[in-house]
């Protein structure tokens, strides 16, 4: 049986960012130390940890010596190269574990892997030419996505082709030996699942978000959204258990799936940690997201998810939607007590860069996503 890993202990982190930063303050908020590797004192979760490691991940000593100081470690982000983790996973317990990791950095490799235990996918291949790219675009009806099969992430390293389009050129600007071609698949939504798994098995889900992406980044996410029907979410955490007990995960991952026209959902990627759409569980549950990433590689008590209200909306705020600097009047629009702030101590603000988010707690998730939509554009004014 696993043991506790009670408050008091240190909880190391891989990965410095905004996921990191969010899982550093629930820790400190349940008694626990937090050690960082990845990222200085400076870094968005390095500002709120004891001790940081700024070094690369193929520094083998500094990796010890960082596991040495854990007692459990778990990461914020999937690009850890898989020979880290498992430096680190040979001398601390690490959650999820490594294969999961390295599964989830290959596009390929994940969507394989998802078709082999039962779950639909849109149909995918491997192709490392423009001829194969071609050929693979007939077969899947003309409008495909390629991706390079690793580290995208938020549309990058991805290219929406169509019937007309001149895969010879494509082929050649994309500069990649191989990539993952991808059926594009018609949807009526997107969806994203978080749940975790506990040492002995036990699962816990949040409900299903509706997400609206903009410029391939997500933008807002809605829980409690008319459209996902008690069946389509118990179908949605039907999906995340399969994949949490096939890979044997202790931790939080996310699912990332389609709604089709037809009501069949599509599994489009799997996120083995939190998830920018789960954001809002912070004040949506009595558990948040990172509590249950915490429970879970600690193996404390599994606690029953409940929600605080029928809706809840989070926007994104990335760096166009921010002043240049904050002043009382863009402050005002933040006054109403309805709203949520989250802002991640990045030093410089970026377009497409995420900087923060906006969580607004509701009855109706037309008004909610009205209302945060609203103050979001007040913020730039």
């Amino acid at each position: 049986m696993n043991s506790v890993i009670a408050p008091g202990s240190t909880i190391g982190i891989l990965g410095a960012g905004q996921l990191g930063r969010m899982l550093a303050v629930s820790a400190r908020q349940m008694g626990y130390g937090v050690a960082v590797f990845g990222g200085d004192q400076h870094s968005p979760c390095g500002q709120v940890s004891d001790r940081t490691w700024n070094a690369n991940f193929d520094d083998e000593r500094q990796l010890r010596e960082f596991a040495a100081a854990c007692d459990v470690v778990t990461y914020e982000f999937e690009n850890i190269p898989a020979p880290a983790a498992a430096i680190i996973s040979a001398q601390a317990p690490l959650s999820p574990g490594v294969e999961l990791l390295r599964t989830a950095q290959n596009r390929f490799a994940e969507k394989t892997a998802l078709t082999q235990i039962g779950l639909t996918t849109a149909r995918f291949q491997m192709v490392h030419s423009a001829d194969e790219l071609s050929a693979a675009q007939d077969a899947f009806g003309g409008h495909v996505i390629l991706k390079a099969n690793t580290d995208g992430y938020d549309g990058k390293g991805q290219w929406a082709i169509s019937p007309d389009d001149d895969v010879e050129v494509i082929w050649g600007q994309a500069g990649l030996e191989s990539a993952i071609l991808e059926e594009r698949v018609p949807f009526e939504y997107e969806l994203s699942v978080v749940g975790g798994r506990y040492a002995d098995g036990t699962c816990s889900f949040f409900e299903p978000s509706l997400n609206h992406h903009a410029n391939h980044i997500l933008d807002v996410s809605i829980s409690g959204a008319p459209q996902v029907t008690s069946q389509l979410a118990e179908q949605a955490q039907a999906v995340a258990r399969a994949i949490l007990e096939h890979f044997d995960v202790v931790g939080v991952l996310c699912v990332e799936l389609f709604l089709t026209a037809g009501g069949r959902l599509l599994v489009n990627e799997i996120a083995p940690r939190p998830h920018n759409s789960g954001h809002l569980t912070i004040e949506a549950y009595n558990c948040s997201q990172f509590e249950l990433q915490l429970r879970t590689i600690c193996n404390l008590p599994a606690v029953p998810l409940q929600r605080r209200s029928p809706v809840a909306v989070m926007a994104n705020l990335l760096g166009q939607h921010l002043p240049p600097q904050w002043t009382t009047q863009t402050l005002t629009a933040l006054a109403d007590t309805e709203f949520h702030l989250h802002l991640y101590g990045k030093p410089e603000s970026k377009r497409n860069r995420k900087m923060g988010h906006i969580t607004l707690l509701g009855d109706d998730a037309s008004t909610a996503e009205h209302k945060i939509r609203q103050l979001r554009d007040q913020l730039q004014d």
